[in-house]
C-alpha cells in the first residue's frame, strides 16, 4: 500500500469532533484563522478557528479523546518518551536539565508551604521526580501508557491515578500543568476538577505557548507551537485570564519561559523545509521574539501563568 492510501485509510478511522461553542466565552460565532498541517506525524492539514466575540483559538474539527492517541504514536515525541534521539530532542533534554531546577525553584517560591504537589500530565516524570528529591510529597497523572511506565520508575512510587474523582479536595498545596492544558479535550471539567483539588491557599501553575508571540506572528502557519491536532487550544494572556477568571481563578503573576522562544524557533525552521534556515536564523528569531516581549507586555514565546481561588 503506498503512503498516501495508507494515510487515506488512517483518516478515514479517526473519528472528529467539532466545537460549537467557545469554551471560553460560549459564543458560537467563529472565524478561520489558519489552516496547519501536522508535520509531525500524520501530515494531514487542520483549521485553527478564532472566537468572534473573545478572539480564543482553538483547533476545530479535531480528533476526539478516543482517536487522539495515533497523533501521538512518533519516536521522536520526547514529552513521552525519554530516549527520543535527533538533533532537536537532544537540544531538549539539555534545556530540560537546567529547567527542571527552575521550576522546583519557582513552586518552592510560589506555594504556601512545601506540602502536597500534583503534576497533571506528568509526561515520563523528570519534574516530579526533580520535586520528589527537593523534599515535595507527589502525585500525578499521566494519559500514555509508555510515558506513565517512564515516570512511576523516575519517581519511585505508582502513578496509577484512573480518575480526578478519587482525590479529595483541598489535598494539595501546588498543582501544574507545564504545557498539558492545551492538549486536554474536556477544559473547563478539567480545569473545574483540578482546582477542586487545590487548598484554598494553594497556587495553581499553567504554562502554555503564547498565540500571541513574535514567533507566532512570525512563523505563522508553521509556528511549531500549533503543534496540530495534539494542540487543541491556542491561548493568549487574554484569553487563559479570561479562562480562569470563568472558573473563579485570579491571575497573580504571568512569567516568561525565555528559552521556549529558540527550542519553538528551531522546530519551526525545521517545518519551513527547503526554505528553513540554520542555526544563526534560529538564535536570531528566539533572541528577536524574547526581545519583543520585553517590550510589549510581556508576550513570550510561552509563559507561565500563576493563579489562587479568589
Amino acid at each position: 500500500m503506498s503512503a498516501s492510501a495508507n494515510q487515506i485509510n488512517q483518516r478515514k478511522s479517526v473519528v472528529y469532533e467539532r466545537l460549537e461553542k467557545c469554551p471560553v466565552c460560549g459564543k458560537t460565532e467563529f472565524r478561520n484563522k489558519l489552516v496547519v498541517e501536522d508535520k509531525s506525524v500524520s501530515k494531514e492539514s487542520f483549521a485553527i478557528q478564532q472566537c468572534a466575540a473573545c478572539s480564543f483559538q482553538f483547533t476545530n474539527p479535531r480528533p476526539d479523546a478516543d482517536h487522539i492517541g495515533r497523533y501521538y504514536e512518533s519516536e521522536e515525541y520526547v514529552s513521552h518518551n525519554s530516549g527520543a534521539g535527533g538533533v532537536i530532542n537532544q537540544a531538549y533534554k539539555v534545556a530540560r536539565f537546567f529547567t527542571m531546577r527552575r521550576k522546583v525553584g519557582l513552586v518552592n517560591k510560589l506555594a504556601p508551604r512545601k506540602g502536597r504537589l500534583f503534576d497533571y500530565g506528568c509526561g515520563t516524570g523528570h519534574f516530579l521526580a526533580a520535586a520528589k528529591s527537593n523534599g515535595w510529597q507527589v502525585a500525578g497523572w499521566e494519559p500514555n501508557p509508555r510515558a506513565r511506565q517512564d515516570a512511576a520508575q523516575r519517581v519511585g512510587q505508582p502513578l496509577d491515578l484512573d480518575n480526578l474523582a478519587q482525590l479529595p479536595a483541598d489535598s494539595f498545596e501546588a498543582i501544574t500543568l507545564w504545557h498539558v492544558l492545551e492538549h486536554v479535550h474536556e477544559l473547563n471539567d478539567t480545569l473545574q476538577q483540578l482546582i477542586r483539588l487545590l487548598k484554598p491557599d494553594g497556587v495553581f501553575i499553567i504554562a502554555v505557548p503564547n498565540v500571541d508571540s513574535l514567533d507566532a506572528q512570525h512563523y505563522r502557519q508553521d509556528w511549531a507551537a500549533y503543534d496540530v491536532p495534539r494542540h487543541l487550544y491556542h491561548f493568549s494572556p487574554k484569553t487563559m485570564t479570561q479562562l480562569l477568571k470563568k472558573h473563579k481563578m485570579q491571575v497573580k503573576e504571568v512569567l516568561p519561559m525565555p528559552l521556549d522562544a529558540y527550542y519553538v524557533s528551531m522546530l519551526s525552521e525545521k517545518h519551513r523545509a527547503e526554505r528553513g534556515g540554520g542555526m544563526l536564523t534560529v538564535l536570531k528569531a528566539g533572541y528577536q521574539s524574547n526581545r519583543y516581549a520585553a517590550s510589549h507586555e510581556g508576550q513570550y514565546s510561552s509563559l507561565i501563568y500563576v493563579s489562587q481561588k479568589r
